[in-house]
């Protein structure tokens, strides 16, 4: 009985990781890749980074753009300047909506926040300064909070433009000990890190949780 070679076919060579294709440019968030990492920079330092519907529709932009392009695996979130991280909604376009005009806002941005949410991929906020009711609940979309230096999160009312719906509901795991304050208390410095909100950021070779 004759005997059969079997002859198996080499494997295909694993060639680099892919690049990252190239980030939009965008007029209220400074976005670049570096590497495998996403860099969302909310820009409007001069209204304490404060959410317009340009920004939401920016922050939109690069999410998706970081959700589709399979050589980001993770996304940083963070502020322009030293002193907020997001501020809240933009009051000064707020004053020149109707009502309708403000739920459809709203509507676009819980979209957007869904979207971070649930991006499929780590995303981290790196809160440096206010982050004041849209930029608290912009916060709790993120897997994960970094407090870096000294900041204060504190969660929006019902009669805001965006409702604090992700600050009463957040899991005990993101929110710890705060999920049972009233919705319009502030949380600072080391309270929130005592309350599992976030994790203090790593300064000069040493770190506290």
């Amino acid at each position: 009985m004759a005997s059969t070679t079997a002859t198996l076919a080499p494997s295909p060579p694993v060639g680099p990781a892919a690049a990252p294709t190239a980030a939009p440019t965008l007029a209220n968030a400074l976005y670049e890749k570096k590497g495998q990492i996403a860099y969302v920079t909310v820009n409007r330092p001069k209204v304490l980074n404060a959410l317009n519907t340009p920004t939401w529709k920016d922050l939109r932009t690069a999410f998706e753009d970081a959700r589709d392009d399979a050589a980001v695996r993770g996304v940083i979130l963070t502020g322009s300047g030293n002193k907020a991280f997001i501020a809240g909604a933009d009051i000064s376009e707020l004053a020149h909506v109707t009502a309708f005009e403000a739920q459809q806002s709203s509507r676009f941005g819980q979209g957007v926040l869904d979207l971070i949410e649930n991006l499929g991929k780590p995303v981290v906020a790196a809160v440096n300064g206010f982050a004041l009711g849209g930029g608290c609940e912009t916060a709790m979309a993120c897997t994960i909070r970094i407090a870096v230096g000294q900041c204060e999160i504190r969660p929006a009312g019902s009669h805001t433009w965006i409702s604090s719906w992700r600050w009463r509901n957040a899991t005990p795991a993101a929110a710890g000990r705060q999920r049972s304050r009233p919705a319009a208390h502030p949380v600072r410095g080391d309270d929130q890190r005592a309350g599992g909100l976030s994790y203090r950021a790593r300064q000069r070779g040493r770190s506290s949780g």
